[in-house]
């Protein structure tokens, strides 16, 4: 969370559940069959639940998942696992409770682990994410890996992305991926390369005897752009093809114009055959437009 906080949004220029239900339907019946619902913690939106439920009922998709600051979500883990969501992504940058303050502003790391808990107690799928920055959390590093031995939880290393909330490190980052991998492989020599599953935006890893795996994610070097299938959706009906462009279709704006389906359809293809060939290349189209990348990764669900 950026110190000086963000700007709140007034309730009518977020997407409603029914327009979200409406285009989650629109793209699914286009073939997407993965959807995420990602925070920051999505619980602290009222009735999330019933939501989450009318989605896992969409004909043709095939997981709904999670991702979550596991502030608000232990009480509701046993529901999420009867809906059918059985993978959880779970942001932890820190086992270090005065830190865990410090990046967050918020005092909740007891919370958080409480999640971590009920999830592997309902057996849930669980990615633990961990946002390597430096000078914050790098000697957080080793202990997160550790957790990957007695359970079966993917820990995630993330290269911070410049525009965190914090500082941009734009032409250089202290910690990429090579440098991660080579500070785990200082402490687990033996770590090994494991097959990555397809689309997958991490490389990953496992150290012999770990019940879990690891992986690291490249989210500034950007190396993983040519196999990346996703799609972004922001509150505010912003619908972005990469993380580094500035939005190349308002969906909710069309929806409350009053198009039809097929009209909304044929928008939203559009946007997806136009979208960059990588992550540089979202990024300086951007600069062409004057609108470099600022943002805080806080207002865009991640």
């Amino acid at each position: 969370m950026p110190e000086e906080g963000i700007d709140w949004l007034d309730r009518k220029e977020l997407m409603s559940y029914e327009e979200m239900l409406r285009i989650c339907s629109l793209l699914v019946d286009m073939g997407i069959e993965k959807i995420r619902i990602t925070g920051g913690e999505p619980f602290v939106r009222k009735d999330l639940m019933q939501f989450l439920s009318a989605l896992s009922k969409l004909k043709g998709l095939k997981q709904l998942n999670i991702t979550s600051n596991g502030v608000l979500m232990a009480p509701l883990v046993s529901d999420l696992k009867k809906l059918g969501i059985n993978s959880v992504n779970l942001s932890l940058d820190t086992l270090d409770r005065e830190r865990f303050f410090t990046i967050t502003r918020r005092d909740e790391l007891p919370n958080v682990l409480s999640t971590l808990d009920e999830l592997l107690k309902h057996d849930m799928d669980v990615k633990l994410n961990a946002v390597v920055m430096d000078g914050k959390n790098t000697q957080d590093i080793i202990p997160l890996v550790e957790l990957s031995k007695d359970q079966p939880v993917s820990v995630r290393f993330i290269e911070e992305m410049p525009f965190n909330g914090g500082d941009s490190h734009y032409g250089t980052l202290a910690w990429d991926h090579i440098r991660i991998l080579n500070t785990i492989k200082e402490r687990f020599s033996d770590i090994q390369k494991i097959q990555d599953p397809l689309f997958s935006t991490s490389y990953n890893y496992q150290i012999p005897g770990h019940k879990g795996t690891i992986g690291i994610i490249a989210a500034y070097t950007r190396s993983f752009c040519g196999t990346c299938n996703r799609l972004r959706l922001t509150p505010l009906g912003m619908l972005k093809t990469c993380l580094y462009d500035d939005g190349v279709l308002n969906i909710k704006d069309l929806v409350r114009d009053g198009h039809d389906d097929t009209y909304l359809q044929d928008a939203l293809m559009k946007a997806i055959l136009a979208r960059s060939k990588d992550g540089w290349e979202a990024e300086r189209k951007r600069a062409q437009h004057n609108n470099p990348v600022h943002e805080s990764m806080t207002t865009i669900g991640g």
